[in-house]
């Protein structure tokens, strides 16, 4: 039986960075906020994007909203003095341009006014080509720079050194201008695609009421120790993870686990930081702060994805370098044709070779996949679905066996009364008051079943309580005295079950444990105790079928009472009574017949099954191991997020498929445009650059659009949480 636990506790903090860590950076343990409070939280800063990507643009140690404004900026700078150059320049020749000022040669003059506007705001480019240059590859930055630098470079030199060959002072800096426009836009583009990890920051309350010195005092949330007592009142948002020591409530999870009905919380609950405590208050013990906390640990999972690269991806950069590098080669070849061989003056030339470097796109081809990736993940760690890696959200697609380990992910995996046999003229109610009256104080997980069963009733206390070894228990209640237990104890007390004895006949034989009742020297009833079945576990199995998912069942159980639980469930593969240690060969021998399987998991013993399988699916009430040997982790422990992580990876695979398609069909249209091969008809580097910053957005914008997409069980962002799917009720067996 699992116990209480947070739905992310199997996450090991021992390298979980700070909610506000950047990816790929060392995790920083939590330091002191202040001198003398050993053990404080390090405070939360703002999320910050990959460190690989801030360094290859030349922001090393700049966050994402930070390379966003500095963006903006060059674009503006760049933009202001672009303006004078396209009224002065003579290709302008919409009106006759004023006189440049203090008598200074018009080239000199758009000089100046063209060094301010490329110079500053092209910089990054230029070191994040020399960067990738160093490390023996080329990027987008490779393009800018030989684009806008041969236009600037050129003009230079016919300015200064040799006459006649014109300039590209006008060029080069309206280039730039839709060049940094189109980069900006995708830096707010990628901070929207990250804005889940931002969003699940901002979950945190800035400050917490503790007990400190016997008084409650205010204190920041990052400066909560562990083992503090923490007071919660109600519409309160809980700061730190702990465990309830007085009072009880109701507590919304819904931010980070998408249930949508508050959890009761009372003494010995476990409570998540940054849910919301709805009605009563309570005094909780803080038992994992700053970096260990879940919220931290969900933070630093939807990073790692975020930042991990599906298989796709590696193929789409390896295609990005190539195109790169046909871009030079037929920039070349665009100059030498159209100059030494054809014969056009240099300017055209040069021209249609910047037109050349600027159309290529690879940003789009590298961005098609992690753009929708950041969206997809960071989409499913807002619905309680948290995948480890971009291989798990492309992998979850191709599944076509999913393997559910029976106790705990399709069953609660504790006690519970699945079915109530009374006698006649008995009513279900009175049936129920009599075997809870006898059970009041009991720990055993049979009588705890019987309890939760019968919490909406009345129950007097008994008298007279005796507990019968082997048999069961006696009680003397206001209906004459009950006797409760196995079928022993009721011949032990010449008790005749009469009608009933073909039901307990046929519930045994189903597997359940049968309690017998007994009230005033009359059988009353039966109350059969099980491994319930999840409530939306039916639902899952019938929709993962509609999806064309084959569904297998394993089990140690025997077989009779596994075929009998896969029939209520509508399973027809079944693999029973497997040991422990032969799941993981069960899921080799299902992939030795060219199955792509996934394994949905909770236990110990589950975990070399999770990690065999193609994706290893960890229900989040599980143990440490499992949630560590998983590819993706089910917060909610609900099934029926098994459909949800797979509609989601396909939605997301569709994505980055749409995304491959746009940029490789942009680029083998657009090479010959550039080139010239439609001429007369030839395009200026000026549409170049809008064609080729539009692609990108294209790209990040129809990456984006998976948030507005309608799938099973995932919310999107505003919505509130959607109800699980009304399973059809569980026929009883004739």
């Amino acid at each position: 039986m699992q116990t209480s636990r947070s739905p992310i506790a199997g996450l090991s903090p021992a390298a979980v960075p700070s909610p506000s860590a950047p990816a790929g950076e060392a995790p920083s343990p939590a330091t002191p906020a202040a001198e003398g409070h050993e053990g404080h939280a390090k405070p939360a800063a703002k999320p910050a994007m990959s460190a690989d990507m801030a360094h290859e643009m030349g922001h090393s140690g700049k966050d994402l909203p930070a390379i966003v404004r500095d963006m903006r900026n060059r674009f503006w700078i760049c933009l202001i003095f672009t303006v004078p150059i396209f009224v002065y320049a003579p290709m302008a020749g919409m009106f006759v341009p004023p006189a440049p000022p203090f008598g200074l040669d018009l080239n000199v003059w758009l000089f100046g006014l063209a060094s301010l506007a490329v110079i500053y705001p092209s910089w990054p480019f230029f070191v994040s080509a020399w960067r990738a240059l160093r490390k023996g590859t080329l990027g987008m930055a490779a393009l800018i720079v030989l684009s806008v630098g041969t236009g600037y470079l050129f003009s230079v030199g016919t300015t200064f050194f040799f006459n006649g060959g014109g300039q590209f002072f006008e060029a080069a800096s309206v280039l730039l201008v839709f060049i940094l426009l189109g980069h900006w836009l995708e830096m707010r583009a990628r901070a929207g695609a990250s804005s889940a990890i931002k969003a699940l920051m901002n979950l945190t309350p800035a400050m917490a009421s503790v007990v400190r010195n016997g008084a409650e005092s205010e204190v920041p949330t990052a400066e909560v120790l562990a083992g503090e007592m923490v007071v919660i009142r109600p519409g309160g948002k809980i700061p730190v993870d702990g465990i309830v020591e007085t009072g009880e409530s109701l507590v919304d999870e819904s931010m980070l686990t998408g249930e949508s009905m508050p959890v009761e919380k009372k003494p010995g609950a476990m409570v998540i930081g940054a849910t919301i405590n709805k009605s009563g208050s309570f005094r909780y013990k803080a038992t994992k702060v700053g970096a260990d906390s879940a919220l931290a640990q969900i933070v630093k999972l939807v990073q790692e994805a975020q930042n991990s690269k599906a298989p796709a991806q590696l193929l789409a950069d390896r295609a990005a370098q190539w195109l790169v590098i046909a871009a030079i080669v037929v920039g070349l070849v665009t100059f030498a044709v159209w100059f030494w061989w054809i014969g056009q003056p240099l300017l055209f030339a040069v021209t249609l070779t910047i037109t050349v470097f600027v159309i290529a796109c690879p940003d789009a081809l590298g961005l098609a996949t992690p753009m929708a990736v950041m969206v997809g993940t960071g989409l499913g760690a807002t619905n309680g679905i948290l995948f480890k890696n971009a291989s798990a959200l492309e992998d979850a697609t191709k599944l076509n066996v999913i393997v559910f380990d029976k106790t705990g992910t399709l069953t609660i995996g504790q006690p519970e009364v699945v079915e109530i046999v009374p006698a006649d003229g008995v009513t279900e109610d009175m049936l129920l008051t009599a075997a809870a009256a006898v059970e009041q104080g009991s720990q055993h997980p049979l009588a705890q079943a019987i309890l939760r069963r019968a919490a909406h009733l009345t129950v007097v206390a008994p008298t007279g309580f005796e507990s019968l070894d082997g048999m069961g228990a006696r009680a003397e209640t206001g209906g004459g005295t009950v006797f409760l237990g196995n079928r022993l104890l009721m011949d032990t007390q010449k008790l005749a079950l009469g009608p009933l004895e073909a039901e307990a006949t046929r519930l045994q034989a189903d597997g359940r444990t049968v309690v017998h009742v007994s009230q005033a020297a009359r059988v009353i009833g039966l109350i059969a105790i099980a491994d319930a079945i999840r409530p939306t576990s039916k639902a899952a199995v019938a929709t993962l079928r509609d999806r064309q998912i084959e569904v297998v069942m394993l089990t140690g159980d025997n077989a009779t009472t596994a075929k009998r639980i896969a029939a209520d469930l509508g399973i027809d593969s079944v693999l029973a009574d497997v040991l422990p240690a032969q799941k993981a060969e069960k899921i080799k021998a299902l992939q030795a017949g060219g199955k792509r399987v996934g394994m949905v998991g909770d236990g110990v013993n589950d975990a070399p099954a999770l990690t065999q399988a193609n994706v290893g699916f960890a229900i989040g009430a599980g143990t440490d191991v499992a949630m560590e040997s998983a590819d993706v982790v089910l917060m909610k422990s609900d099934p029926y997020d098994i459909v949800a992580a797979i509609e989601l990876s396909r939605a997301t695979l569709r994505k980055m498929h749409q995304n491959l398609w746009w940029a490789v069909g942009y680029n083998v249209i657009a090479f010959p445009l550039a080139a010239g091969v439609l001429y007369p008809f030839v395009l200026s580097p000026e549409v170049a650059a809008l064609s080729m910053s539009g692609s990108t957005l294209i790209v990040a914008i129809n990456a984006l659009m998976l948030k507005r997409t309608k799938l099973a069980r995932i919310r999107q962002p505003g919505q509130a949480p959607q109800a699980p799917p009304i399973p059809q009720p569980i026929k009883k067996a004739a």
